[in-house]
């Protein structure tokens, strides 16, 4: 069942934005976003929180700065993600332009798993660097910290995660999310923190004098990467990050891109001069995530560090062909996980699901994972098997529960059963041993079915109600599509009741739909489409740009179909 409800527009603060000079559409979206001013859509770089706000950066800018006045070697540890892929680019071009010593380093995920482990600081260690960076990770490794020690190596935590109860034993740690951090952004990504701390760095650079005889690089030129990072590793778009990714979507579309992102738009066919948040989320995002799924991200983050358009080219063809392997995968896992749900009612579900398969895939699990809460509305973890008799878990929450708060309850409750976990409130991971699964899978029901309201259980689809006729065009949609949307500050969703005068299926599973309302008519498209409609049908649906033989025309994407 899915219950639908419309966001509340205070209507004097729809008439305030409209007297601002916002279009009366856009007045009654942003309201209902929160938005009580037109200030707050000042997305210029002067409005963003100085990086004097994030508690140790400038501790971090001295750490580097020394280590570049010394010529010291420094190793960049990063996430095999898009957030941590992203990240190391901007760590490695900003800190090459400041003529630093620094190479990077990223995990495969088979062998040494996420962090800065033990095991990858021994790797590490054979390269002899002075001090380890880590990016998107680290604020968990206590060990690993600790193993960096025994090596006599440094190192400088940048992370976005949630801290555990100890914090690593680091010479310094930068993460909002610490104890102590009044950076107001909370939910900056993992690339975010690392840009600041490079504006940090060049800042204190400025101060000793360093660019006397040299010229100092614009980092702002790194801001495609960082609104890559922000969008891919969906974090909450509050305005600071809103702010990063419209600065790289303004020199995308402008043609200042790096040849990589360049290379990955001409893969996927799009045009990056149209480019929108969406595009990072939908299609680069994917295309890097496919190397670290299901090959080895070092391709992905020479892509981002490439200036010759025409290796980027190849290795965007590479990792478009990964990710097509990936999609094809996935499907395959989610039949599998399909079947293994056919015995339950979906009503009847239990609060909290685990599943598990042995020919399950480890680099896909977490989309897995993702497709079945969305399928079922419950919070999931799916499970791949691992070496040495563990199995390895990812799991994709629904509002209402906090999933590494769920598995830190879990720890405390059967102590010994969680090997290793941590995550966000939405997205986490755990490692378990394979006999203890069900045990796991049992414990992880009964907590969800304690934190979970009744409501949290019902899929609800918080739409911005009806579009007036008129709106229904393509310069209405092209209006939306050039402003800032994603996660926490979500893409218009519309409801509204049609005539349907056409229906077809096309490939067996998507609906394409004629419709019509009053006197104007409309296509749509609902992909995966569940049931087909009636004469009538109620719809929850984006305003979209359909591009045909080089022809524009609107066209609904149909999110829910009653």
């Amino acid at each position: 069942m899915t219950r639908i409800v419309t966001r509340n527009s205070p209507p004097r603060t729809v008439w305030q934005l409209e007297q601002q000079g916002l279009h009366p559409l856009l007045a009654r979206l942003y309201a209902a976003r929160g938005v009580t001013d037109k200030a707050e859509l000042d997305y210029e770089l002067k409005s963003l929180l100085p990086p004097s706000a994030l508690t140790h950066a400038s501790d971090a800018a001295s750490l580097l700065a020394d280590a570049i006045e010394a010529e010291a070697k420094m190793l960049i540890i990063g996430d095999y993600d898009c957030d941590g892929a992203t990240a190391t680019a901007v760590g490695m071009r900003a800190l090459k332009a400041l003529g630093a010593d620094v190479d990077f380093l990223l995990p495969d995920r088979f062998k040494l798993g996420y962090g800065l482990s033990p095991e990858i600081v021994d790797v590490a260690a054979q390269q002899s660097p002075d001090l380890i960076i880590t990016v998107d990770n680290g604020i968990a490794s206590l060990e690993g910290v600790a193993r960096a020690q025994q090596h006599g190596i440094a190192t400088l935590i940048t992370d976005h995660h949630l801290p555990g109860e100890a914090l690593p034993d680091a010479d310094c740690i930068v993460n909002p999310n610490q104890p102590g951090c009044d950076f107001p952004s909370k939910c900056i990504a993992g690339v975010g923190v690392m840009f600041y701390v490079m504006l940090a760095l060049r800042a204190e650079l400025r101060e000793r004098g360093f660019f006397t005889d040299r010229p100092e690089p614009n980092f702002a030129d790194l801001l495609d990467l960082v609104a890559l990072g922000t969008v891919a590793d969906v974090v909450k778009l509050d305005r600071n990050n809103r702010i990063l990714v419209s600065q790289g979507l303004k020199r995308v579309r402008a043609g200042r891109l790096k040849a990589g992102l360049a290379a990955l738009f001409k893969a996927a066919g799009r045009d990056p001069r149209k480019a929108t948040a969406m595009d990072f989320g939908f299609i680069l995002g994917p295309r890097l995530n496919a190397a670290g799924r299901l090959a080895d991200m070092r391709l992905g983050v020479e892509c981002l560090l490439t200036d010759d358009p025409a290796r980027a080219l190849q290795i965007a063809q590479e990792l478009d062909a990964f990710n097509r392997e990936r999609r094809d995968i996935e499907a395959g896992m989610q039949d599998q996980a399909l079947l293994l749900l056919e015995s339950m009612e979906v009503d009847d579900a239990a609060p909290g699901i685990a599943l598990f398969d042995p020919s399950w895939h480890e680099g896909v699990v977490g989309i897995l994972a993702s497709r079945i809460k969305d399928k079922l509305h419950r919070p999931v973890f799916a499970f791949a098997p691992g070496e040495g008799g563990l199995i390895k878990g990812s799991g994709r929450s629904i509002p209402g529960l906090h999933l590494r708060d769920a598995l830190d309850l879990v720890a405390k409750r059967a102590p010994g059963l969680l090997i290793r976990f941590g995550g966000h409130a939405m997205a986490a991971g755990v490692t378990v041993h394979a006999a203890n699964y069900e045990k796991f899978r049992d414990c992880f029901a009964a907590i969800a079915g304690e934190l979970l309201a009744p409501a949290d259980l019902t899929r609800t689809l918080e739409t911005d109600g009806p579009l007036e006729g008129g709106y229904i065009s393509l310069d209405t949609a092209r209006l939306l599509e050039n402003e800032i949307w994603g996660q926490g500050f979500p893409a218009p969703l519309f409801v509204d009741e049609f005539d349907v005068e056409q229906q077809r299926v096309l490939k067996d599973k998507h609906l394409k739909l004629r419709l019509r309302k009053g006197n104007s008519r409309i296509e749509a498209i609902q992909f995966n489409f569940a049931h087909q409609a009636g004469p009538t049908a109620r719809l929850t649906y984006r305003l979209a740009i359909n591009e045909y033989m080089g022809v524009e025309s609107p066209q609904l994407m149909v999110e829910h179909l009653e």
